[in-house]
């Protein structure tokens, strides 16, 4: 059975920090081999939106105060299977929870290229030309928030 969560850095349990982490680290560091630093203290300002399924965290998205004050930023996005559905659960319950959590009117992320499809889906359109993040290709993406 799985089940969905939106919690602050406070809020989370060390199981919950620990499994989010260590789904981090498996989808960026050894999948996708980006080498950087998770631990950026990002964290410590986000709401994290995670879906657990048999005790690990299987979807996961971070929401954070972007550049302006109505803006809120999305990242390290990731599910552990794709295929399953786990992407849409997590982008329509986190898109329900993050506005009223933040109070925001535009949400923004560095979506890399070849999710931007999805993310259209859910009403992002692409803001900026493609350009390389940790040997990726990214563009910019937005969501205005009035629009969902």
């Amino acid at each position: 059975m799985r089940h969905f969560s939106a919690k602050t850095f406070d809020e989370l349990s060390t199981r919950e920090l620990y499994e989010i982490l260590r789904s981090r680290d498996e989808i960026f560091a050894v999948e996708q081999q980006i080498n950087y630093i998770d631990e950026d203290g990002t964290d410590y300002v986000s709401l994290h939106c995670f879906i657990i399924g048999n005790g690990r965290v299987e979807a996961y998205l971070r929401a954070y105060p972007g550049e302006c004050e109505s803006e809120i930023k999305l990242g390290r996005i990731l599910t552990l299977h794709h295929g399953q559905g786990l992407g849409r659960e997590l982008m329509e319950k986190s898109l329900e929870v993050i506005p009223k959590r933040f109070h925001c009117t535009k949400i923004v992320m560095d979506a890399q290229k070849h999710a931007a499809d999805f993310y259209k889906k859910f009403g992002f359109c692409i803001t900026s030309g493609e350009y390389l993040e940790e040997g990726i290709v990214h563009v910019d993406m937005e969501l205005g928030v009035s629009s969902m």
